[in-house]
């Protein structure tokens, strides 16, 4: 059981750290806003303490995040790929992404001609791009590692370092939801 408490602990100081990082915050604001000690803090952060829910909470909000946000393991920041499924005669209806609290979210429409090259732009740190294709192919993402997608593919990468888009000999519809971390 000990194991098991360590590693929420550990995960839920890696969210803390990462939440005030990308917020620009230092640990001192941080503990001020949430009324801790910057030894508490710290303890926290590093997953040397077990916190108590209530400690959790003053966090979360002095972060502006949910809670629970702070009680999921950090995923994966590579690139995730949902492939399309095949339609079936009945109602379906299928999770793609779950985007947790404490971002913004924008969804934008992105249109490429054919034979299309479009360099996106490094967004803030902690900013995700969650590409849909409607039509097309395109090959996208991070620009060291492009992935082919097709209609009903749904790619999910950080934003925040260069990243592509090229389309083939037909043009793409693509839908994009950004999320970028909350400032203050």
């Amino acid at each position: 059981m000990a194991s098991s408490l360590s590693g929420i602990a550990a995960s839920a100081g890696a969210q803390i750290r990462a939440r005030r990082e990308q917020r620009g915050m230092s640990s001192a604001e941080l503990a001020r806003r949430a009324g801790l000690s910057k030894a508490t803090l710290s303890g926290l952060e590093s997953g040397r303490s077990n916190p108590t829910i209530d400690t959790l909470d003053s966090v979360a909000v002095a972060l502006g995040v949910p809670l629970t946000d702070l009680l999921v393991p950090a995923a994966d920041s590579g690139p995730q790929v949902v492939r399309a499924t095949p339609v079936a005669d009945s109602p379906q209806q299928e999770m793609l992404r779950r985007i947790s609290g404490g971002h913004q979210v924008e969804i934008w429409r992105l249109r490429l001609p054919a034979d299309t090259t479009y360099d996106g732009v490094p967004h803030a740190t902690g900013t995700l791009e969650h590409l849909m294709v409607a039509s097309g192919e395109v090959s996208a993402g991070p620009t060291d590692a492009l992935v082919e997608l097709g209609p009903g593919d749904l790619l999910a990468f950080p934003g925040d370092a260069p990243h592509s888009y090229r389309t083939t000999s037909d043009p793409a519809d693509i839908t994009v939801v950004m999320t970028s971390p909350m400032i203050g």
